[in-house]
């Protein structure tokens, strides 16, 4: 544990999900492969919605929507209120997510930020709980890790860009570069469970699966 490593009196936390514009042929590419680029567009706005409609009703901490591109599509004003729908900064993942917990912290009622997408549909407000949780005990950083090797959540207190800038994304070596980083830092860490995301065709099987089900017609 670091000096820093101490119990927060009071959390102030605000969640950023990340998300793409719904557009056909530019979500969920190798789900596409496998259903067409029409289905996958139906699955990714069913997991957009789940995300979304899984944070306003838990109503466990301020979030804001921060979007590759277009903030008036019709699905963002639907799922976020309009105020709270930013554009991702940054020339790649790492770098847009580093500012946009960089912004969130320079937010007066924000002291935490923790950053979700909207790939994880087993995602749980217990989940979301349990990393606040972590960040109000005084912990550095928080991770969810993926079974695929990269992370479903990050959280932290102060912002570290280091821990964004020499990650190889898209890989299965993203986690673990991420702790390597977090290590060469002095940085505490607690890591969540490992959940599952929706990143290729045999991913499927599990959404069918989902309780409550995803709205999507997956047969």
């Amino acid at each position: 544990m670091t000096e820093r490593a101490s119990s927060i009196s009071q959390l102030h936390p605000r969640i950023a999900v990340f998300a793409r514009e719904p557009l056909l042929g530019h979500v969920k590419s190798r789900l596409a492969e496998e259903i067409g680029e029409a289905s996958a567009l139906v699955v990714y706005r069913a997991m957009l919605a789940r995300v979304t409609g899984l944070l306003g009703s838990a109503d466990i901490a301020d979030w804001d929507l921060w979007v590759t591109s277009n903030i008036s599509h019709k699905d963002f004003i639907t799922n976020c209120n309009k105020t709270n729908i930013y554009i991702q900064e940054g020339a790649d993942l790492g770098a847009k997510m580093s500012r946009t917990i960089e912004l969130t912290l320079q937010r007066e009622d924000a002291n935490a930020a923790v950053v979700i997408g909207t790939d994880c549909p087993a995602l749980t407000a217990d989940y979301l709980q349990k990393a606040l949780d972590a960040l109000s005990s005084g912990v550095d950083v928080v991770l969810g890790p993926a079974e695929d090797g990269g992370y479903v959540l990050i959280g932290m207190g102060q912002p570290h860009p280091t821990l964004f800038s020499t990650i190889d994304w898209g890989t299965d070596r993203v986690m673990a570069q991420t702790l390597e980083a977090i290590g060469a830092c002095g940085l505490s860490y607690q890591l969540l469970d490992t959940l599952w995301d929706v990143d290729r065709p045999e991913d499927l099987q599990r959404l069918r699966l989902l309780n409550p089900p995803l709205d999507w017609d997956g047969g």
